[in-house]
């Protein structure tokens, strides 16, 4: 290529420029066949084999026990917000929710659809600038699972340590989904969408443990079920063909660099170098975030005065530097720094903070 520019957007984001270029090698006709693979049966045998090669590398890169089961399942980390009550919900059972933001009010807000929910903590008190203590946390009795958003990507608030408590846990991971291992014994089911660390938008990874697939409802629609697509192997329908393809690209790129242990402290090399500038700038930059809080893949901060936000965002574009701007909820500044964001486009973004600040006083 002759230009690739540093994206930082929060998703859809960056992917690894080894997959992209796989990808199009294959697009128009795919091993021989004549066809691209999206244009394809999905009951056919190529895509057969892409089908059953992401699975395995799921369960072999995130290290997914045999007691759970791996879905593929279309309409985002969104649909997740309705068909996890939906299936896990019943009479005289209710479920807490950990409120630390945006995302988690929207899983809070479908949910009450479906069933008796509680707030289990109360974020918008503090700004949504930290996540709660275990020791803060409200558990009601007949609780039947505890909902947390492991990484808030508008807030960029993460739980850097799992909660423990004696119910299971429920977990919205989309925005640092296979960037850290998961405690699997804390959790009955973990989803979220592809297209910050995984591949583009437009489906769901979801993990849930077969006992409780094995007690979901019933009464609900075929698609809702969980129960329909572990049967069916995530091919109940059609399922979404393209992103599973590029998934089973990235968690192969994912191997080569080493697994889950080499991704999880590159993240963390990855956001400690930004973190480190905003530290010592001597408050030129500013993260809200309480430091114990702070996400790994979403770095928020903001400037002085409104004034050098805008002319920073202008010179970064500038720079090559893109997709910077906070979520407009929130204004300031965000640098998403996933999976496949290189350290050389971080420590990019480092140099031209540091010679941002110098040249530009506030």
């Amino acid at each position: 290529m002759s230009r690739r520019v540093n994206n930082f957007s929060a998703g859809p984001s960056t992917l690894p420029q080894q997959v992209l270029e796989e990808a199009q090698a294959e697009f128009v006709e795919y091993q021989g066949s004549g066809m691209s693979l999206i244009e394809m049966s999905h009951r056919g045998n190529h895509f057969d084999e892409v089908h059953r090669d992401a699975i395995e590398m799921t369960r072999q890169i995130f290290r997914v026990p045999d007691c759970f089961e791996v879905l593929f399942l279309q309409g985002g980390a969104t649909f997740q917000f309705s068909m996890v009550p939906m299936n896990l919900l019943r009479a005289g059972k209710r479920a807490g929710y950990v409120n630390s933001g945006s995302w988690a009010t929207g899983a809070m807000t479908d949910a009450k659809f479906y069933g008796d929910i509680y707030t289990a903590w109360e974020g918008k008190d503090c700004g949504y600038t930290r996540m709660p203590q275990d020791d803060e946390l409200e558990i009601q009795s007949d609780t039947r699972y505890l909902h947390i958003t492991s990484n808030e990507t508008i807030g960029g608030v993460q739980f850097t340590h799992w909660p423990d408590v004696d119910v299971p846990l429920v977990c919205d991971m989309s925005s640092d989904y296979m960037s850290r291992a998961i405690p699997w014994e804390k959790f009955d089911l973990v989803y979220g969408g592809l297209q910050k660390n995984l591949g583009p938008s437009g489906m769901a990874l979801v993990f849930v443990r077969k006992s409780v697939v094995e007690d979901c409802n019933t009464d609900i629609g075929r698609y809702m079920r969980y129960a329909v697509h572990a049967e069916k192997n995530s091919m109940f329908n059609t399922p979404p063909v393209f992103p599973i393809y590029i998934l089973g690209k990235i968690l192969k790129w994912m191997s080569e660099k080493g697994g889950l242990d080499v991704i999880e402290r590159e993240a963390q090399e990855k956001s400690n170098l930004l973190y480190s500038v905003i530290d010592s700038s001597d408050g030129y930059y500013s993260c809200p975030v309480e430091r114990r809080c702070r996400s790994t893949m979403n770095v928020v901060f903001r400037l002085p005065n409104d004034n050098l936000e805008a002319e920073f965002l202008k010179q970064s574009d500038a720079a090559d530097l893109l997709n910077l701007k906070g979520h407009r909820s929130v204004g300031g500044c965000r640098a998403s720094i996933y999976n496949a964001m290189p350290r050389t486009g971080v420590t990019a973004l480092a140099e031209f903070m540091v010679a941002f600040r110098d040249n530009n006083p506030g």
